[in-house]
């Protein structure tokens, strides 16, 4: 059993791992019900006030395990028993007021929310606007916001406190990125999962006649350690898929067709991130015109599939919750069949008892470095430009490399307005890129490391994995 980064997260795994052993075994009705007495035996508590709340909690992530709320547009959905543990009082006065006679807070609030009692500044919450006049004006800084965690990690401000108190999501804001199923202490938010999904087709692969291939992003490597990538590669085909291809392959497919574009087109924005196209669509329309019309790296790997065999089905497995929604929009034209994340694939080798330690080493070498190196902040560009080279252009690229939503806001902004130095955008909402997306089953800075390793394996460039994969 892994060592998980936090009790979230195993929490988690063991219900995607509950779910899925019931999907091989086709016992949901007999067995679903039996799932929260089975990760919370009892007889005492150890997360929440009692086993009773806590079994509610199970039976929430059970819902979104086997695919969440079909009414709810969005990917990540709030478990409202859950999300009862943060403060519901925005501005407080902490221990440090001294009661001054100055009174800069009560006489800068401009809801006459602020009163002196007992020589201690005291806040009215029916009247309190949380407008913050009162944090500023205080020398003692004895006034204090209280901001949920999932309120701060979310870079559009989707997430709010609803009149119930908990947290809630604006489907016209969010992006799907996925950062508030890290940001919340509690695990009151989780990502909708499509591990049944997946699982009926690996079932059905042979009634049916489909060839089922897994694509790997490249951020996994490392993120099965001490399993070698090769193991991980042994594993899904013990699973039953098919055959495993490299995402990095789609990768230097992109590169290729960005590099034309962005030569026709003179500037561009990369259209890798879906979580970064959906902050374009709905923050920044301005912007719109400059998104590639190339399709992600998820999408050209599995066209390349399907191209070469007409009973391919394809599944994603990578570290994004935003590539479920592209999944899900059906903005992959048909190509994709599921979106999972590393998180997922895990529980899928526990509910088939699959030790990947274990296995001898499946080979996978299907990608150049470069496109191995899209996980990180700086990949898309860096391919761009050796395409470029490699083609003996002489187009001079200059990039910007926006790591996370706050420097994509800046770069956009500045494009749309006609002072941008740099003609191609590459965006990606995570902060470091995929290497440190929402559904790692590590999020570390060693992830950039795992990923460099990798792409110095490959001896191939980009138009001799192109070449080589026809």
């Amino acid at each position: 059993m892994r060592e998980f980064e936090t009790n979230v997260q195993e929490l988690k795994c063991d219900v995607l791992e509950a779910v899925a052993r019931l999907a091989w075994e086709d016992k949901f009705q007999t067995g679903m019900l039996d799932i929260a007495e089975q990760i919370i035996p009892g007889p005492e508590a150890k997360m929440r006030c009692c086993i009773y709340k806590e079994r509610a909690i199970i039976n929430d992530r059970v819902k979104v395990a086997m695919g969440g709320d079909k009414t709810n547009p969005c990917m990540v959905e709030v478990l409202p028993v859950a999300c009862d543990e943060c403060p519901v009082t925005e501005i407080t006065v902490g221990p440090a007021c001294r009661g001054c006679i100055a009174t800069r807070c009560v006489h800068s609030c401009p809801k006459d929310a602020i009163t002196v009692v007992n020589r201690r500044a005291t806040i009215d919450h029916t009247k309190c606007i949380a407008c913050g006049k009162c944090i500023a004006a205080c020398p003692y800084g004895a006034i204090d916001r209280n901001v949920r965690p999932c309120e701060k990690g979310c870079p559009v401000n989707a997430i709010s406190m609803g009149e119930d108190k908990k947290a809630t999501i604006d489907p016209s804001k969010c992006i799907s990125c996925g950062s508030c199923t890290n940001q919340c202490p509690f695990g009151a938010i989780m990502d909708k999962s499509f591990i049944v999904d997946a699982i009926q087709m690996l079932r059905g692969a042979d009634r049916w006649g489909y060839h089922i291939y897994a694509v790997l992003a490249p951020s996994i490597a490392g993120q099965f350690a001490p399993a070698s990538l090769g193991q991980v590669v042994a594993g899904l085909k013990q699973l039953g898929f098919y055959d495993v291809l490299e995402v990095a392959l789609g990768a230097d497919l992109v590169a290729d067709h960005e590099s034309d574009e962005l030569v026709e087109k003179g500037m561009l924005a990369s259209s890798c991130c879906p979580a970064f196209v959906e902050y374009i669509e709905k923050h920044a329309p301005a912007a719109l015109p400059l998104v590639s019309a190339t399709p992600s790296p998820m999408v050209m790997i599995a066209k390349h599939i399907k191209e070469r065999d007409p009973k391919a089905k394809v599944v994603f497995f990578g570290p994004c919750v935003a590539k479920k929604k592209e999944f899900h929009l059906g903005k992959t034209m048909g190509m994709v069949d599921c979106a999972l994340t590393f998180e997922e694939l895990y529980p899928l080798f526990l509910s088939k008892n699959i030790d990947i330690e274990k296995l001898e080493p499946a080979e996978m070498d299907n990608a150049s470095g470069y496109g191995r190196s899209f996980a990180a902040s700086g990949g898309v560009a860096a391919a761009v430009k050796q395409a470029l080279k490699e083609k003996e252009s002489d187009f001079e690229v200059k990039a910007v490399p926006c790591s996370g939503i706050n420097e994509c806001k800046v770069a956009l902004l500045k494009a749309t307005k006609g002072i941008l130095d740099g003609n191609f955008i590459e965006g990606m909402a995570c902060e470091g890129g995929c290497v440190m997306g929402p559904s790692n089953l590590m999020r570390r800075a060693k992830n950039k490391a795992d990923v460099t390793a990798h792409a110095k394996e490959s001896k191939k460039d980009i138009k001799g994995a192109i070449e080589a994969s026809k």
